[in-house]
Parts: C-alpha cells; structure tokens; sequence
C-alpha cells in the first residue's frame, strides 16, 4: 500500500496517472462544452501539490513540462505561414508593439502609482501582462485556421511582445544587481547576433544536408528535429533570452524544409498534442494554489488588479489592431484569444522576480491566479471565434468550391518505374485537397499473357509499402492493379472508371531505340484522356526547392482546367513556403492575378514577362538551379496550342537537365461536358492533314534557306 502514499512517488503509477488525464479531461469536458486545454489545467489543480496532493513537482514533470512549452512554440513557428508572414511582417510588427506597450504601460501606472510599488517591481510585472503564451494555438491547428492572417500577425507578434518582455526581465535583473551598464548592451548584442546567425544560416544548411543525404531514414528525421529544438532552446538561454524564443525561431528556421502536409510534420505534431503538450497544461495547473484567495483581502485584491489589468490591456490591444486594419469582429476576437493567456514567459518572470526578492508573495500568488483565469478566457474566446472564421471561409469560398468541384477530386497515379513512386506520392498528397473524400490512387498495369496474375501479385505486394508512408501524412491511398495489352490504354481506361480528375505521371525515361515507342505512350495517354495531366521529374526532394518558375503559353486562361492546376501548383508554393516566378505574357499574368484574388491564395508571384516562344531557352537566364521548372503545354486543338510547344517537353530533359520538371497538360473539357451525342465525330482527320500542311511548308522553308 506504501506505493499509493501521496504524493506518489512511484514514475510507472505517476505516468499512468497522467496519460489516464490527458485521455479523460478533454473527452468529459467536452460534454460540456468546455475546450480540452482547459480541463488539462483544472486536472492539474486537482492532483496537484495545493489541490488533493496526489503529484508533486519533481524533475520528472518540470522535464516533461518544458519540453511540452518548447514544442507549442516549436509549431506556432513551424505552422507560420511565411508567405503571409512576409507580407504581413509589417503588420506583425505593429501588433507585437500594441500588444507590448499597451499592457506595459497600464500596468505600471496601476502598480508604481496606485498599488505603490517599486519601479523594478512595477516594471517587472508589467511586463509580465505585455507578455503571452499561445496555449490556445492547438484550437487553431484543429480547426484549420492557422494560415489565416490575424493568425499570422499574432503568432508573428508573440515573438516581438515575447522578447521585449524576457529583454525586459534581463534588464530589470541587471538593474537590480547594479551591473546595467555598457558591457551588458555589448555582451547582449554581441550573442543575440551570433545566435541570429546560427539560427537562420548554419542550421538551415545542415538541415538541408541532412534530409538529402538520409531521404529514405524517415524516423532519423524526427530525431534529427527534436535534437535542432533544444538545441536552440540551449542557445537562446547562452545569449541572454528564454529558451521558448528559441525553440520558435527552431520552427521559423526548419519552416520551409517541413511542408504542412508532410509525415514528419504529421509526427511532430501528434507527438506534441498527444504527449508533451498536454504536460505542459497540467503542470501549469500544479502551480495554482487557490487558498492565495483565503490569505487576506491584499492578496485577493492584486490577484483581481493583476487579472483585469492582463485582460483589459490584451483586449484593448486587439481592438486597436482590428481598427488600424480593418479586421473582422471574429478576427479580433480570434487575436484577443490567442494572445490573452498568460503562462510561460510570465512564470519565468515571476518566479525569477520572486527568487531575487524584486517581487513579493502577493504578486506571485496573484500570478498564478491570473495565469488560471486569462488561459480558460483565452481558450473559450479562441474557440469560439475559430468557429466563426471557419464559417466565414466556407461561406466565402463556396461559390469556388461549387465551381471546381475540388471535394470530389480524385488522383491517379500510373506506376511505370517503382523508383519514382515515392516522390511523385508526396507531390500528390501536397497538392491534394484535404476536405476531398476520394483517396489518391496508385495504378499499375500488367501485361496481358501467361503471367499477367503472378504479375498482378508482385505489383501489389510492391505498392503496399506506399500505402504505409501515405498513412503517415492521414492520407488514403487506394491500390489499383489491371490486366491490359497497352499501358496507355489501361491507364486511359481506369481514369474514367474512376472519374479520376488529375493524372500524375513520371517522366518518361527516353533512349535511343525506344525513344518513339514510350513519346507515342504518352501521346496516347494525352490523346485518350482530357484530364489534367502532371508529368513530373525530381532531381532532388521537394522542400529542397527554393522557388517554382512557371511557363505558361498564350491563352492558356481560356482553358478549362486554368483553375485547377494553377490552384494545385500556388498550393505547393504554399506548402513549400517558396514564390511562384510566372513567366508569361500581361494578360495571362491579369487573369492569374484576378484567379489569386478569387481563391483567396497566398502564394508570393513574381511576375517576368515572357512572349518569345520561338527562343524559348532564353528563359535559361531567368531560371536557377534550384528551380523547379513547371512548363504548361496543351494538347492539339486547345485554345493555348501553338507549333512551339511541339517538341518543347523533350528538350527540357536536354537543356534544363540539372533541374526539377513538371509539364502540365490542363484538363480540356469540364467535368459536367457530355460529348456522348459527338462520339462518332472526330477532329483527328482535319488535325493530321493540318500537321501534313504544316510540315511541307517547315520543308519547303527549310529548302529555301539552304
């Protein structure tokens, strides 16, 4: 019975104890209407050492607790749409000032003026209201907001209020100790800019490095992640800062190398909200002693001043910032709650207060209060405007989504080389629309002969391990195998059994002999499907990418599938967090421009004028190593066809070997068109006597320059 004496002392029993909460809190709560995080802090009340003493505070549990306040600002970075975040850098900054000085300044002039305390005592828990935690930001990752803007100006100005209030606190503790002179500001710049530089130059590359060098050792990635964040976090605390501003520029520095619909970002995340996360909550209720309101009015009283004086400041800051930027209601709600909850900064700032005797124990009490009761407002504010927001966006976007008709997409993927499978699946779940119902699938055709079931067999034992790495990112994957006499046209076939809308195909490995043979395979693939077809070549893996150049011919916004597969492209852009480089003519570029606008889409474009089709390779000048080059082409008898685009797709392969290419064949006709009533009728006639023209006068001209 020894073993059940409180508080418990067993780890095996206190372990089990804690996953027991973590599982239960949130699924009784939420019956009652009352978010998870919140259940997770009140759990942490109960057991903890001023509740029913059942856990106390030893190593075991402040190990878990930072890792889980880490990893909360490991995603807030990770998650941060940079594109936005670029655009919007501006806006960032000036939240991060409202939300600072705001609070900074009505909180001093409550505690230095109308409470009487000292100036580093006043200035100290100032800044611990300027301060904030994004304790509600898993609300935004599950409803699936995190890319909106006022999402992306609070996290961006969690970094700013953040580090001013945890410079704030180094200060004040110079001060204190009387050591705040120059050598201080020297000694502080000097490391800030050399883990500045570490942070955004040298991890990077390594980290780089180290995801082409070990591609195929997925769980080695995780680790490598993880080793890279507290890392960070240990350099943040050598330069002078909390080491939670380390582990969010950990996040901003992997952010481009950790697409949002990748595995390893599905592990990151899963792990952190499962496990390391919700001990971050519970400790954070384990520090709330609730007899502080039994202690005498003083005590009451500052907790009530430090609690409304947190609230008041982060409200009024938000409301500011929705007027300046003409934010919605919703919006500036969804602002207010996510920057309201006071947790990791302020405690490191109390507790450090406390310690150097800056700070009495009515305001440590007081803060512990405020902690409990601005993290339940936070929680409750940001899932209710999360909830508005999302039915903002589907409303908005519905008439796009009727239109396009993306939750029904299906894509298809015919297998003709099982090398190539892998890149060209996470090609497919990036640009993948994750509200369609549909799975991606994986075709294989096999010969028609004596073999074709033994073959049939090895195929599908083979793409088995596919569907294995698709379930990492929650993707469904659907294996199809079929007996047919030509590739093509099994491939042909299956796509309109499925009704699949996007072919995504490798590209085509040409060589002497054969090189017709597998160009005609092609050919007839384009010829016997009008689906939107991706034909796709990766030198190197995808997020190694550093920017997506764009080819697109004249009138080729005339063709039915303009919409989808710049939407799918301006969707990897995004995941990628790299610009789009749009090579083209003006009016091509104005209606990309009015498509952008009407889908709502993020990507970054930089135009470049192009209409020299006849010295196509020109744009060699324009396009870097490091470019995945996207030609759009069309098949014969679209509106954006032209001679130029003949042979272009084959000497791609020839002058842009070193790069990544995907050529495009864009959807002909929409979905809705039945042709049933023509099926008799065909063009190809008039096409082969136009081409026959078109090569006697190309030799005719040829004949003449000689």
């Amino acid at each position: 019975m020894h073993e059940f004496e409180l508080p418990l002392g067993n780890p095996v029993l206190i372990f089990s104890l804690i996953l027991l909460i973590i599982l239960l809190s949130p699924i009784l709560l939420r019956r009652l209407n009352i978010p998870g995080i919140i259940g997770l802090i009140i759990s942490g009340v109960i057991v903890g050492p001023y509740g029913l003493n059942i856990l106390e505070k030893n190593s075991a549990v402040d190990l878990f607790s930072t890792i889980g306040l880490l990893y909360i600002m490991f995603i807030a970075g990770l998650e941060l749409d940079m594109n936005q975040f670029k655009a919007n850098r501006n806006k960032s900054l000036l939240f991060g000032f409202f939300t600072f000085i705001f609070p900074l300044s009505i909180g001093f002039s409550v505690f230095y003026y109308l409470l009487g305390y000292g100036f580093n005592a006043s200035l100290l828990t100032a800044s611990m209201f300027a301060s904030h935690t994004l304790i509600a930001y898993p609300i935004v990752s599950k409803f699936g907001i995190s890319k909106n803007q006022a999402v992306a100006i609070t996290v961006g100005g969690t970094i700013i209020t953040d580090t001013a209030a945890l410079l704030t606190l180094a200060v004040i503790m110079s001060n204190n100790q009387g050591s705040l002179n120059q050598e201080f500001w020297i000694k502080l710049g000097i490391s800030l800019a050399i883990f500045s530089a570490i942070m955004f130059f040298v991890i990077p590359k390594i980290a780089k490095w180290f995801f082409r060098k070990l591609e195929s050792e997925k769980h080695s990635h995780y680790i490598f992640v993880l080793a890279v964040v507290f890392f960070s976090a240990f350099l943040a605390q050598a330069a002078g800062v909390e080491a939670i501003i380390g582990a969010f520029v950990a996040g901003l520095a992997l952010n481009k190398l950790i697409p949002h619909s990748s595995a390893l970002m599905n592990r990151i995340e899963f792990i952190g909200n499962s496990l390391f996360i919700p001990f971050f909550l519970i400790s954070v209720g384990m520090i709330v002693d609730m007899s502080v309101i039994l202690k005498g009015p003083e005590a009451l009283i500052i907790a009530v001043v430090m609690t409304v004086v947190a609230i008041f400041g982060k409200w009024f800051a938000s409301l500011v910032t929705q007027l300046v930027f003409r934010y919605s209601a919703a919006q500036r709600q969804l602002i207010f709650g996510l920057s309201n909850a006071q947790a990791a900064a302020t405690l490191a700032a109390v507790l450090i207060g406390y310690k150097a005797g800056i700070l009495d124990e009515n305001i440590l009490n007081g803060s512990i209060i405020m902690i409990l009761i601005t993290c339940i407002i936070a929680s409750f504010a940001t899932e209710k405007a999360a909830k508005k927001i999302v039915i903002e966006m589907d409303g908005d976007t519905s008439d796009l989504k009727k239109a396009n008709s993306f939750n029904n997409e299906h894509i298809l993927i015919p297998i003709a080389n099982i090398e190539s499978i892998e890149k060209l699946l996470e090609f497919s779940i990036f640009i993948k629309e994750k509200k369609a119902a549909n799975p991606v699938s994986i075709l294989s055709v096999v010969s028609n002969n004596d073999e074709a079931e033994i073959n049939i067999l090895k195929a599908r034992s083979k793409l088995e391990e596919f569907v294995r790495q698709a379930s990492a990112t929650e993707t469904k994957v659907n294996i199809i195998t079929t007996i047919d006499h030509n590739p093509a046209s099994g491939i042909s076939r299956i796509s309109r059994e499925i009704m699949a809308d996007i072919v995504v195909l490798g590209w085509p490995h040409r060589a002497d002999l054969i090189d017709k043979l597998i160009g005609e395979k092609v050919d007839n693939i384009l010829n016997n499907t009008d689906k939107t077809t991706f034909i796709c070549h990766f030198e190197k893996p995808l997020v190694l990418h550093k920017r997506i150049a764009i080819v697109i011919p004249p009138l080729a916004e005339h063709e039915n599938g303009f919409e989808q597969w710049f939407t799918k492209m301006a969707k990897l852009a995004q995941e990628l967090s790299i610009p789009i480089l749009l090579c083209c003519n003006e009016t091509t570029q104005n209606s990309v421009n009015k498509l952008v606008k009407k889908a709502r889409l993020t990507a970054a474009i930089v135009p470049h004028n192009f209409e020299d089709w006849d010295d196509f390779f020109v744009l060699s000048k324009a396009v870097n190593l490091d470019d995945l080059l996207v030609l759009v082409c069309a098949r014969k008898g679209a509106a954006s066809y032209m001679n130029a685009l003949e042979n272009l797709p084959s000497k791609l392969e020839k002058h842009f070997k070193k790069n990544s290419r995907i050529v495009i064949y864009p959807q002909q006709f929409s979905q809705q068109f039945s042709n049933e009533r023509y099926n008799n009728i065909t063009p190809e006639p008039l096409s082969l006597g136009i081409e026959t023209i078109q090569k006697i006068g190309r030799g005719i001209g040829n004949i003449l320059k000689k």
